[in-house]
């Protein structure tokens, strides 16, 4: 059977959310990558990259974002809250270790 351009072809919404898929992907690379690496020269590179690619996934997000293809829901002040002072703790924990 023989698949028609029209059948093949992603929608808008479809192909911006493969192509922020691919660069957060892309970035757990970049960061294992960097995390890996020994030399200063590729670690320098590596993290060159990494912000070019964060830049670029942030600009494909607001892309979704402005076309209402990704939605995000703000934070209740008191689940901030409650994470502020959670991760407060563990912060205090560590230093006294």
């Amino acid at each position: 059977m023989k698949n028609s351009k029209q059948d093949t072809t992603l929608s808008e919404k479809d192909a911006l959310q493969d192509i922020l898929d691919c660069e957060k992907l892309l970035m757990s690379y970049y960061a294992a990558a960097l995390l890996e690496g020994s030399c200063k020269h590729f670690r320098k590179e590596i993290l060159k990259n990494y912000t070019q690619n964060a830049d670029t996934q942030f600009q494909v997000f607001e892309q979704m974002q402005a076309r209402g293809y990704y939605q995000v829901q703000p934070a209740a002040k008191m689940l901030i809250d409650q994470n502020t002072e959670k991760f407060s703790k563990v912060k205090k924990q560590l230093a006294q270790a």
